[in-house]
This record gives C-alpha cells, structure tokens and sequence, in this order.
C-alpha cells in the first residue's frame, strides 16, 4: 500500500481470522526485531492503569476481541525476536482518571527477550514507516472458544484435561515505558480465549479477565483486562473531568493527590452531560 493511501474502513474494523498487520524490522541494542504493529485507522483503542497493584489493559468489547486474535496469532509465530506493539496512536487517556496510558508490548517469551532499554527504543520508533503487510492467522481461535463455551455450559468443562500451560516465564509490568505482557505460546493461548470470551460475564456493562500463569506459579506482576460497554465515554468525562481540576486554583502537584479529584469529579460531569443531552433532545 502506497504512503499516501487510506486503509480501507473494512480492513480497519475486522476483528476476525487473517487481519491485516503491519510489520517492521528494527535494529535495537545490536539486534533485529521484528515489530508487528496495527495500522492507520484501526478502529480499536486501549488504555492501561495500575490499581490494587495489578496493572490493567482497558478497552471495549471490540478492543477485547482484537487482543485475543493478537494474542492467538503471536502464540504461533517462529521467529526469533518477535514483538507485538500497540504503539501510542492507539492509547488513550485512562477511563478513570485521564492519566496517559502507556503503549503494551505483547511478547512471546518463547522467541523473544526483551529488556527495558530495548523496549524503549522499540516503543519510540514502532510508529516508523512499515516494512510491509502481514494477514495475522488465528486458526483454531474460533473452535478453541466455541469448546471451552460448550463445556461451561453444559458442566463438563472440570472433566476435560489439557496439558498445563508454561506459566514459569509469565510476567505483566512496565518496562521502558511501555506495559510488557510476556508469556509462553501456551499461556499466550489460554489467554487468548479468557479475553474472546469475556464479555459472557458482563456485570453492569463492565467485564473483566486475569492475566494469570497456573495457580501455583502466578505472574510475578498480575495483570488484567477490563471492558466497559461505554468506554469512549468514560474516557471523554475522565477528560473533562481533569481538565476541569487542573483548571482550579490550588491543584496539588502529585499524581497521586489529583486522581481521587478527578474520580469525584466524574460522576457530576456524566450527571451534567446527560442533562445537556435531555434539554438538546
């Protein structure tokens, strides 16, 4: 695809077996990575925070069926030094209190080591001009869910036994400024599906799923995804809401001082918006 072309809407709002990808080779720290990246126009966007020390990759029901294809699709890839980056333009502002999410690194610690001074340059230059376009395979996806939703419903999910997934090199936590989410190909699997199949639990429009080695090796930094329903709009009032704060006089100087008046603030600005909307319609 040319510079100055357009992706296609329809390429850019799939989220289903053979995405279109972008990859590219970097040189970093001495060697060459092959970072795999999403492209111009892609409809999904993600955010990340850290609360009750576990580290949260947020999105809506459509990012969450993204990540498990991207998740899925990494588990099988053979090449050394492979990473997936979701780089800047696809972050947003946290749903809670507008903090800046970071760019998440989704690494197979099979093939690939990662150290945070490499993350790093990865991270500034993954934006770069692409190498070329890659169709993103997740066969297997697709049956993989439709079992573990079959066993859950009719009870015999305990009954069937899988090898244990390798959960020794799993690790959620940021590294060189981006969310580094490493596991093994089996692990990256198991996830893949917890994430496609999240939004069979939704409770008040919010879903959520663990990122978690076996029980008895957990990550050593627990990570988690979290969905909402209305996360663009929860966004835009955490937006709002800190512009709003950062606006008033006496603003304390710490992060950790300016979140809870953002969280207070949000719920006035949903409350003032909807009454807008009420006296527009």
């Amino acid at each position: 695809m040319s510079a100055h072309k357009q992706p296609r809407p329809s390429n850019t709002r799939q989220a289903g077996d053979r995405l279109k990808l972008h990859r590219r080779h970097l040189r970093a720290d001495g060697r060459e990575y092959t970072v795999i990246t999403l492209r111009p126009g892609t409809r999904a966007r993600f955010s990340t925070n850290f609360y009750h020390q576990t580290w949260h990759i947020l999105s809506d029901p459509y990012g969450a069926l993204l990540l498990s294809r991207l998740l899925w699709g990494l588990s099988f890839q053979r090449r050394p030094d492979t990473v997936m980056i979701i780089d800047r333009r696809f972050i947003d502002p946290n749903p809670f209190d507008a903090e800046q999410g970071d760019p998440i690194a989704l690494v197979p610690a099979d093939l690939t080591h990662l150290p945070a001074r490499t993350a790093r340059q990865l991270g500034r230059r993954s934006a770069a001009p692409g190498s070329g376009t890659v169709r993103w395979h997740t066969w297997g996806l697709d049956q993989a869910v439709a079992e573990w939703r079959a066993q859950r419903a009719d009870g015999t999910w305990w009954r069937q036994w899988h090898p244990a997934a390798d959960g020794r090199a799993a690790e959620v936590s940021r590294l060189g400024g981006l969310l580094s989410v490493r596991a093994s190909s089996s692990l990256l699997r198991e996830w893949a599906v917890s994430v496609a199949t999240m939004a069979d639990h939704v409770y008040h429009g919010m879903s959520y799923t663990e990122l978690d080695g076996p029980k008895w090796e957990p990550c050593r930094s627990d990570g988690e995804v979290q969905t909402f329903d209305d996360y663009h709009r929860r966004v835009a009032v955490a937006e709002i809401s800190r512009r709003e704060v950062l606006a008033a006089a006496n603003v304390p100087g710490e992060p950790a001082e300016v979140r809870p008046l953002v969280w207070g603030r949000n719920d006035a600005v949903r409350n003032r918006s909807i009454t807008t909307s009420a006296a527009n319609g």
